[in-house]
């Protein structure tokens, strides 16, 4: 497939960052964002990154994310937000739960909202289903189909408790593709900046002289960006991270 992706307000700290309670909306939705990206290009798809980092106000946040995603030529645009409103800070022992919202019941987005919902609320979170909404910016103006997805409160205790980045990227990637992608490594950095020597990825001789003779000491950083079975899908991803500026190669393990 290919997706745009963004999370749907400005950085903490700025004007329109979204919700702020036991999570704060802005950060979390970009933790998600990051993730759900990793995890779509691993299994071979292809996304773009259309998140706004410098709105002037809701509005320009708004107009920004649109542009960006029109930009492209994709199937599906997805917005990630966290909710407020449950008004739960103690806990009461029951999860308000995750819902997505699409421009109209006929929207091609609508089965991947649903699945989306499913996916997250497997994970412990009340379903709280798809809901219609025809006014909302991203859902009006954007050209490829889109679902908004509301991961779970961020004032009720029990979904904060029960939240995990990587479980709830995992379920939205999930309810786009059907696919799973391999998780990270739980305390891993994702750049592996001391490689081992024994890595199938471990550059050789990293020092070369320069022109004048004198040995130049080259810092190189290694990370993976997906791992496939098929040749097919592994040259994809190279191709869409050279594009994107980043010198990939394929190397068998």
């Amino acid at each position: 497939m290919n997706i745009n992706i963004h999370a749907g307000h400005n950085p903490d700290g700025r004007t329109a960052c979204g919700a702020i309670g036991l999570l704060r909306e802005s950060t979390e939705a970009r933790r998600v964002k990051d993730e759900v990206i990793r995890q779509l290009r691993q299994l071979g798809h292809t996304v773009h990154d259309c998140t706004c980092e410098n709105g002037k106000n809701q509005t320009d946040v708004l107009k920004k994310i649109v542009a960006a995603c029109n930009a492209h030529t994709v199937d599906l645009d997805v917005s990630i937000h966290f909710n407020a409103g449950a008004k739960d800070a103690s806990g009461n022992g029951t999860t308000t739960g995750t819902e997505a919202w699409v421009y109209s019941v006929t929207s091609p987005a609508k089965k991947y909202a649903e699945a989306i919902c499913k996916a997250i609320s497997a994970d412990g979170y009340r379903n709280r289903g798809v809901k219609v909404n025809p006014g909302l910016y991203v859902l009006r103006h954007t050209k490829a189909p889109a679902v908004l997805v509301e991961c779970c409160f961020v004032d009720d205790r029990d979904d904060a408790e029960r939240y995990d980045c990587q479980k709830m990227a995992a379920a939205i990637v999930y309810g786009i593709t059907g696919q799973r992608a391999v998780a990270q490594t739980s305390g891993s950095p994702a750049v592996q900046e001391t490689p081992s020597a024994n890595s199938p990825a471990a550059p050789a001789a990293p020092q070369t002289p320069d022109s004048s003779g004198k040995t130049l000491y080259r810092v190189q950083v290694i990370r993976q960006y997906g791992a496939f079975t098929s040749r097919t899908n592994a040259e994809r991803l190279r191709k869409q991270l050279q594009a994107e500026g980043i010198d990939a190669v394929i190397v068998k393990a």
